[in-house]
């Protein structure tokens, strides 16, 4: 008795179900070359490793090549104690292979330049270190491939892996110096281009310690102190902004009217109840001139980036195109880059001192013209 008895159920209330009827597998042949269980593992899987194909699996040695393999002697260049060692090597047709140890290429060293007496006694000479104390620096140098952490573990006396470092590349570059007489030679060498620098060093890897050992606590500091100083630089660009619009209003004064007054050009004359000549004041610089001005002038160095680019546009923003062109002109008349080759604060702010002084010319040469222009067609009249 089951359950559809106790209901007095039937026993085919529900019709049967057609089986749905599976696709048939198909299947795939297992590649010669490759065994049963590894077929099995992989499933037919690409492997992950670049993998001979499997055509070479099986491959035979040609007939006439009959190939075994012998324990023989070698020497490698790489060392020069000569020693004799033994290892397995493949000998086709009875001849050993010949030539040099192949992993004797990957055995690379440093060049280490060597000194003189004469040349230690003319040139490199130091009174915090001795001709002894020098020879052992070159010696480990030479032995360790520069690793200076290993030399300085195995210096004799107490030296300081800066001093060792210092001492190393400062006698490399006055031997290249005095070997060199001619400088352009040697002037792009990195020992001349970029030389060490000890108390750079020194001072590099104290921040590094010090960042190194902070806590989290003193990390999350500051990250407040920098998100307090981004606020408060924030808060005073409006103030920086109206400072800016007045200093560029008065040197620009009348630069865009002016700009299309041409000498030779008639000009029809002025309302008899209008005031000459007047400068007319420009709009103030847009929100957004003044806003760059402000955030560059924070820069304590303008770096020769977009910045500076930057910085040029805002300052002759209110001036026409042709104006700038003329002004630039002028520049190259006197001599002068048209971007400072050198842009620190002071020499930026000199370089636009020097512009906004140049607009000031060109207005009021115009305005010069101008009024020549109408008091010539004044005199015409009468």
């Amino acid at each position: 008795m089951d359950a559809k008895d106790i209901l007095g159920l039937p026993k085919n209330s529900f019709p049967p179900q057609e089986k749905k009827s599976r696709p048939p597998k198909e299947s795939q042949r297992k590649p010669d070359g490759i065994s049963r269980e590894v077929y099995a593992l992989t499933g037919g899987l690409a492997p992950l490793m670049p993998a001979v194909d499997s055509s070479q699996l099986k491959r035979r040695p040609p007939p006439d090549e009959k190939v075994a393999w012998q324990w023989l002697g070698f020497t490698s260049s790489a060392r020069k104690d000569n020693l004799h060692l033994y290892h397995w090597v493949r000998v086709v047709n009875g001849v050993p292979p010949t030539g040099d140890y192949s992993f004797a290429k990957y055995n690379k060293s440093v060049d280490i330049t060597r000194y003189t007496d004469e040349e230690y006694e003319k040139y490199l000479t130091d009174p915090r270190w001795t001709k002894e104390e020098t020879d052992q620096l070159f010696d480990l140098c030479e032995q360790f491939d520069l690793r200076f952490i290993v030399i300085a573990d195995r210096f004799p006396s107490s030296r300081t892996l800066e001093e060792l470092k210092d001492r190393y590349y400062s006698v490399s570059r006055a031997l290249l110096i005095a070997r060199n007489p001619s400088s352009v030679d040697i002037a792009a060498h990195p020992l001349l281009k970029e030389p060490y620098n000890i108390s750079r060093d020194v001072e590099r890897k104290r921040a590094m310690s010090l960042v190194l050992s902070q806590t989290r606590q003193q990390e999350q500091r500051d990250e407040e102190v920098l998100a307090e100083a981004k606020r408060i630089a924030q808060s005073r660009i409006p103030a920086k902004v109206s400072q800016e619009s007045e200093m560029a209003v008065a040197p620009n004064a009348g630069v865009e009217v002016t700009e299309r007054t041409i000498p030779g050009e008639t000009v029809s004359p002025p309302p008899s109840n209008a005031q000459h000549p007047l400068i007319p004041v420009p709009p103030p610089l847009s929100t957004e001139n003044a806003s760059t001005l402000a955030s560059l002038r924070i820069l304590r160095v303008y770096l020769r980036t977009y910045a500076l680019e930057q910085m040029l546009q805002a300052a002759s923003s209110t001036a026409g195109l042709r104006t700038i062109k003329r002004v630039e002109q002028t520049l190259q008349d006197l001599g002068v880059n048209l971007k400072p080759r050198v842009p620190t604060k002071a020499v930026c702010a000199e370089h636009l001192e020097l512009r906004k002084e140049i607009l000031t010319l060109l207005n009021l040469q115009k305005q010069v013209y101008s009024i020549l222009s109408k008091v010539n067609f004044l005199y015409g009249m009468h």
